[in-house]
């Protein structure tokens, strides 16, 4: 079950079954980062989710994705070095980001794969693996494109 079909009740007691103290600012953001499994950016959850809720700070989601972080319910994502992403499923996966067109794809990554990365002697918490390319809409496009001018 996704974090989008919790009941606001399932949401605050899996915050706090992660020793979190459940908000209406950090169900909310936990809730959009569930359904939206595009890797936002905290300014894009906050102009997301400020229309249904006017009070709502950019302090607040910021404090709310920090509280997520540390509780192990959100993964932050560097990807250029500058921005920082958000994604709700923190079980170890690597992430494929298209050239062209910018979106990001997770991929399964098998736990002996991300092992076999560290060096002896070293412990790894955690992982990232970030793969850069062409997607296959975008991959497509330039073939055509390539198709077209050799026409």
């Amino acid at each position: 079950m996704k974090a989008s079909d919790y009941s606001n009740e399932q949401l605050d007691q899996r915050m706090r079954s992660a020793g979190l103290r459940p908000s209406s600012a950090r169900i909310h953001v936990l809730r959009y980062l569930e359904k939206n499994r595009n890797h936002p950016t905290a300014d894009r959850i906050y102009k997301a989710l400020r229309p249904d809720l006017p009070s709502l700070s950019r302090a607040s989601v910021y404090n709310s994705l920090a509280a997520l972080e540390r509780s192990g319910l959100v993964r932050p994502l560097t990807l250029d070095g500058c921005e920082l992403r958000y994604d709700a499923f923190v079980e170890d996966h690597g992430h494929f980001r298209c050239e062209r067109c910018g979106a990001i794809h997770d991929f399964p990554l098998a736990h002996s794969e991300a092992a076999d990365l560290c060096p002896d002697g070293f412990l790894a918490r955690r992982k990232d693996v970030l793969v850069w390319g062409l997607c296959p809409s975008c991959l497509e496009e330039s073939a055509e494109s390539a198709n077209e001018k050799q026409s």
